[in-house]
């Protein structure tokens, strides 16, 4: 009888999803005095405009445009121009746990973005952006500068793409962290195509406390007309913090998540889940004070949290029971 019941709990355990390999995986994180702009482009006219927010006296140290794309997992004619240039993407990989071959792009576009901006006068600059390929729901561009007289702060960069039954991150901290201290400061903003319309959404808990179960749509469109090509949002430098779980409307993309750090914590934990399996988190940023490494052992050696062994049938469960009430909610 005790051997009958191991083998169907084992044959169980056979349906819940495969192991959420860590596919938001770290691609940059600078340190120091730094900041961080972001923003996202989305049109069916393939042609418009990109912004970065710098403040004067800024010195670029990284910029990087994005392209989400649906339908087109070898990106086969995906291309852009930005100011004129000719932009190449590599390849993200194809999230296949999602429908529809979403895939992302990345291209280093520091030598292009730099001159504009290093020696300006600040503020708000601005980007003329092409497609090449109707298949590219837009594009993110992020651009990562220092600045004489900024206090002390992290920024990093996960690009790839959030597997649709988990993927966690943990940003860790040599000193224990303070958030009332003054100045305190800790922000993430997400990047994710092929969303749109309430039915195409991500969750994401922070510290284990949920932050947002309808992460997504197309707020960065220049039509709010639903159509393939323009399903894209960032949360970007002109975007507010979203609320606490906000509607799908008004979630921006954009967290503060100072109120789910308590004094002492030495890690911040994100974990995201695409439970509608049809859009795809393609790039994560964050942007916090002091000096921290993104997805690196905290400094006690603790690995990292991830969905493996054990707590792959805690995921696996969390995620089956999500959607269970998400069936029952329709």
């Amino acid at each position: 009888m005790k051997l009958r019941l191991v083998l169907l709990l084992v044959l169980g355990l056979g349906l819940l999803p495969a192991a959420a390999d860590a596919s938001l995986t770290g691609f940059q994180t600078f340190t120091g005095p730094v900041g961080l702009s972001t923003d996202g482009f989305g049109s069916i006219r393939d042609a418009g405009t990109i912004s970065a927010s710098v403040p004067a006296g800024a010195v670029v140290l990284g910029a990087y445009l994005y392209t989400s794309t649906f339908e087109n997992g070898s990106l086969s004619g995906v291309g852009a121009t930005l100011n004129g240039n000719a932009v190449v993407f590599a390849s993200l990989g194809t999230n296949t746990d999602a429908c529809c071959d979403l895939t992302a792009g990345r291209a280093d576009v520091t030598s292009i973005v730099a001159p504009v901006i290093n020696g300006g006068g600040g503020g708000i600059y601005d980007f003329a952006i092409t497609e090449s390929s109707s298949s590219q729901d837009g594009e993110a561009l992020i651009v990562v500068y220092s600045l004489a007289g900024n206090p002390d702060a992290t920024v990093g960069i996960l690009d790839g793409f959030a597997n649709v039954t988990g993927d966690t991150t943990s940003i860790n901290f040599s000193t224990p962290l303070n958030p009332a201290a003054p100045g305190f400061f800790a922000d993430m903003r997400l990047g994710i195509g092929f969303s749109c319309c309430g039915s195409q959404y991500s969750t994401v808990e922070v510290n284990n406390t949920v932050i947002t179960e309808r992460a997504g749509n197309m707020d960065d469109a220049d039509d709010q007309d639903p159509a393939n090509g323009r399903l894209i949002t960032v949360g970007g430098f002109d975007d507010p913090f979203s609320a606490l779980l906000p509607d799908y409307e008004s979630d921006t993309e954009h967290y503060n998540l100072v109120p789910f750090i308590t004094s002492g914590d030495t890690s911040i934990v994100v974990e995201t889940f695409n439970q509608s399996e049809n859009d795809n988190i393609f790039v994560a940023t964050f942007y916090v004070s002091g000096i921290a490494g993104v997805n690196e052992p905290p400094p006690d050696g603790t690995p990292i949290p991830e969905p493996a062994s054990m707590t792959l049938v805690a995921t696996g469960l969390v995620y089956a029971a999500r959607r269970y009430r998400g069936r029952k909610r329709q």
